[in-house]
């Protein structure tokens, strides 16, 4: 028997409970983890707090990523008492995921933790850390280097955006925050090594298919208003890696940013991206994170208290990451 945090929804509601399981309901996967951590996301609370149609299926269990130890493995690549890492492909909407103290997946979704993180601290990266690793490799891919000038982060107080902004400072870009916190100021620059804050306020309403050019690059996790805003402000052959919709999933702009100036728009997909871009994804995140941030940003509560977790995190009393200790 284990524990598991389930979400059910049938005749008597919509609810989730802390429950215990055998592993004979455990789905039919090929490779079985004794869970160590898991996190909580903002994807994550919505479904535990039925505020959100995250979940595809019942009865599930929340936790789109975890860290843990195989205890089974039918796969090739999988074998006993290996600690690997899982973010994304489903887990915690179509397929079981981390928040519980076993879990059963595909061994193809599974990422090896590479040997300069803990296994706690891949879990205080989470997919928020690994979906700004993949923005920030994109926009080294279209040859983004600091002396190109300055980057823009959206949505800088956020998960991805905080991430964004700390691995693109230590890289060495002059990185521009923007951020409707205006108490998040001194975070943002002296935790997180922002050179320069501008409210979220100037690019979130309606704007001209062109502005002055300002930024060489930038990582936008907020979509909408906020992404056409950038594009518009985007110096030529510049790119925008996006990754988020926080404000929407509409993008009204048009192609002048494009045509014009040779802006490159490059979507971000850290649910299903391929396992080679994965892994380097990872390799990069162990040489490039500050281990004493991440203790910073870090606070761990236990299996038991993650509904309670959710909960604060949607009424945005959670600065950080909440990591879940399912041992």
């Amino acid at each position: 028997m284990f524990k598991a945090l389930v979400i059910e929804n049938d005749e008597q509601g919509y609810r989730t409970t802390l429950q215990d399981l055998s592993e004979k309901q455990l789905p039919n996967q090929d490779v079985t983890l004794e869970v160590s951590y898991s996190t909580l996301n903002y994807k994550d609370a919505l479904a535990i707090c039925n505020k959100g149609p995250i979940v595809r299926q019942f009865p599930m269990v929340p936790g789109i990523d975890f860290v843990g130890r195989v205890i089974n493995s039918r796969h090739a690549e999988w074998q006993q008492d290996d600690v690997a890492l899982l973010t994304g492909w489903g887990v915690g909407e179509k397929h079981w995921g981390g928040l519980a103290q076993k879990a059963s997946v595909s061994g193809d979704w599974l990422v090896k933790v590479p040997s300069a993180l803990s296994p706690l601290q891949t879990m205080a990266i989470g997919t928020a850390g690994f979906t700004a690793m993949l923005c920030v490799l994109a926009l080294e891919k279209q040859g983004i280097t600091p002396q190109h000038g300055p980057v823009l982060v959206t949505g800088a107080s956020g998960g991805v955006g905080s991430f964004a902004v700390s691995l693109l400072a230590r890289l060495g870009f002059e990185v521009v925050a923007s951020s409707g916190r205006a108490s998040d100021s001194d975070y943002l620059r002296n935790t997180l090594g922002a050179a320069s804050i501008i409210d979220r306020a100037e690019l979130s309403d309606p704007g001209k298919p062109l502005a002055k050019e300002r930024w060489a690059a930038a990582i936008d996790s907020v979509g909408s208003h906020t992404l056409a805003n950038v594009l518009a402000g985007i110096k030529r052959d510049g790119v925008v890696a996006a990754c988020g919709m926080a404000q929407g999933l509409d993008l009204p702009t048009s192609v002048a940013p494009f045509i014009l100036r040779g802006v490159v728009l490059a979507g971000v997909d850290s649910v299903m991206c391929a396992k080679p871009l994965r892994q380097q994804a990872w390799q990069r995140l162990a040489e490039l994170v500050d281990g004493e941030l991440l203790q910073q940003l870090t606070k761990v509560i236990p299996l038991a208290e993650a509904r309670e977790g959710a909960e604060q995190l949607l009424a945005g009393k959670v600065r950080g990451r909440l990591i879940v200790d399912c041992r």
